[in-house]
């Protein structure tokens, strides 16, 4: 069984989580009802959520501190996503991309300069544009 399959398993009730992540559960919820974590459901309606539910509340917690609002922590999200789904995102080591699709996510990056204060996703491709 790999990794991934593991960390996509739903295992924990929202009482563990809450305790995980120091989030209430009406703050869990909300973030479910926005459509920024999808735990399964059981056969009698409990919420079970993964470990990538879990890192993805962490992940929105510090967002929420830094002051982004719901639609900034979506916007941020969805583009993490489309970058692990470029490859970009793999195991540290960044697929090549186009200078087209480099430049797409520059000016994405400067949009959003300094609001999600981590480090680019595609800072080793910058070395290309300097010899």
């Amino acid at each position: 069984m790999s990794d991934q399959i593991r960390r996509n398993m739903p295992l924990f009730p929202i009482g563990i989580v809450k305790q995980l992540t120091e989030l209430s559960a009406r703050q869990i919820r909300y973030y479910e009802e926005h459509g920024l974590i999808h735990p399964v459901r059981t056969n009698g309606n409990q919420r079970l959520f993964s470990f990538n539910d879990v890192d993805k509340l962490l992940e929105i917690k510090t967002l929420i501190e830094q002051g982004i609002n719901i639609s900034g922590i979506k916007r941020i999200l969805e583009l993490n996503e489309k970058a692990a789904e470029m490859g970009t995102i793999a195991q540290g080591q960044p697929a090549e991309i186009s200078d087209k699709e480099l430049r797409k996510h520059l000016k994405n990056e400067l949009i959003m300069a300094g609001r999600n204060g981590k480090a680019s996703i595609i800072q080793g491709q910058l070395s290309r544009f300097f010899h």
